[in-house]
């Protein structure tokens, strides 16, 4: 299970606790940008059960150095990073900083997903389920089975 707060809003000091507290007993593996990006300071002051994925505090290379103490992941995104270079750049750096990597997406096609899928290798965690919140995806994109996502056949190219 993986938890997202989704953090726009984020959750206050006084919920963050209330809300792991709920998590308990069920199988979790990450929790994802537990307080608004900028008000996540208090993360290196507790002690983390699970892994606690930087969403919003993270954009490319530059933003990881201040993560160091409050986050043990990094959801990559490449709408985020600029494109796959700075993404393949940026797993490296996070991994050689100590972060397990997550490779995550905006709501997109499947031909904005599968440059991605050349970074999930390094990845943990793989979110790469934008093409399944639209209503319809382009012709030959990705393949889902269950929870495993397959690359596209080489006609998503044209």
């Amino acid at each position: 299970m993986r938890a997202d707060r989704g953090c726009q809003r984020g959750l206050d000091r006084s919920q963050s606790g209330a809300e792991s507290r709920g998590l308990r007993g069920r199988r979790r593996h990450l929790v994802e940008q537990p307080l608004p990006a900028g008000q996540d300071d208090a993360l290196a002051r507790i002690k983390r059960p699970l892994v606690v994925c930087a969403d919003e505090s993270v954009h490319d290379r530059t933003s990881l150095a201040s993560l160091r103490e409050r986050y043990d992941a990094v959801n990559i995104k490449l709408d985020k990073t600029g494109g796959l270079t700075e993404a393949l750049a940026m797993a490296d750096a996070a991994q050689a900083l100590g972060f397990e990597i997550m490779i995550g997406c905006m709501v997109a096609t499947s031909l904005s997903m599968a440059p991605a899928m050349l970074v999930t290798p390094q990845a943990r965690f793989v979110d790469l389920d934008g093409p399944l919140l639209l209503t319809r995806d382009r012709d030959h994109g990705l393949r889902y089975d269950d929870s495993l996502v397959y690359p596209p056949d080489s006609s998503l190219w044209g």
